[in-house]
């Protein structure tokens, strides 16, 4: 099994948890990582293809216009009022990566807030024990509950209700959005390497 314990440090206190496992008070550090991540996969993805002059495809996913909270302003509020697991956001992830990986689609700011929400929907109700109906889920979400119920059923039949993480692909994740979102934070990429979200729009 891959492990992220490195030079004895807890590789988990990001998610807000300590080496116990239990949890830390306060705004986990896997907001501001996970932010970092999808934000600069939009922005290469965008770039792209505004670059080779191409419009993404068009998915229930998509809005017509960008909303106004930003990612890490959607991703806040989310955790704020609907008090899932930590764990459930890197989660949420895998979801959006494998959703875009079988419907050959792009990451970008029309279709960012919506994924989101339904992800980490999905993962709360398939990870933690007690979690927020789809109502409530909608009104945090800024989207009717007719709407979040459509896209929530469209992202399961994408990936074939196939909703487990093993834990040594949620390790994967959780060290390459730690990576990823470092990397975001405290430097500017040179302008010839890739962005996370080459691999056909992918976050990862």
């Amino acid at each position: 099994m891959e492990t992220l314990m490195a030079g004895g440090s807890n590789p988990y206190i990001g998610l807000g948890l300590d080496e116990s496992g239990n949890w830390i008070p306060g705004t986990p550090r896997v907001l501001s990582l996970l932010s970092s991540v999808l934000e600069r996969s939009i922005r290469g993805n965008e770039k792209l293809l505004a670059g080779l002059r191409i419009k993404d495809g068009i998915t229930p996913f998509h809005g017509t216009k960008q909303p106004s909270l930003d990612v890490r302003q959607y991703v806040e509020r989310i955790f704020r009022y609907c008090k899932c697991s930590n764990s459930c956001f890197v989660v949420a992830i895998i979801y959006i990566d494998r959703f875009l990986q079988r419907i050959d689609a792009y990451l970008t700011s029309l279709n960012v807030h919506r994924l989101l929400i339904t992800t980490v929907l999905v993962a709360a109700k398939f990870m933690d024990d007690q979690c927020y109906n789809n109502a409530y889920y909608a009104k945090v979400g800024g989207v009717s509950t007719e709407e979040l119920n459509r896209l929530e059923m469209k992202l399961l039949f994408d990936l074939d209700f196939q909703l487990h993480v093993t834990t040594e692909v949620f390790n994967k994740y959780w060290l390459k959005i730690q990576q990823e979102g470092d990397a975001a934070g405290t430097a500017q990429r040179p302008k010839n390497e890739r962005v996370a979200g080459n691999r056909r729009g992918r976050p990862l």
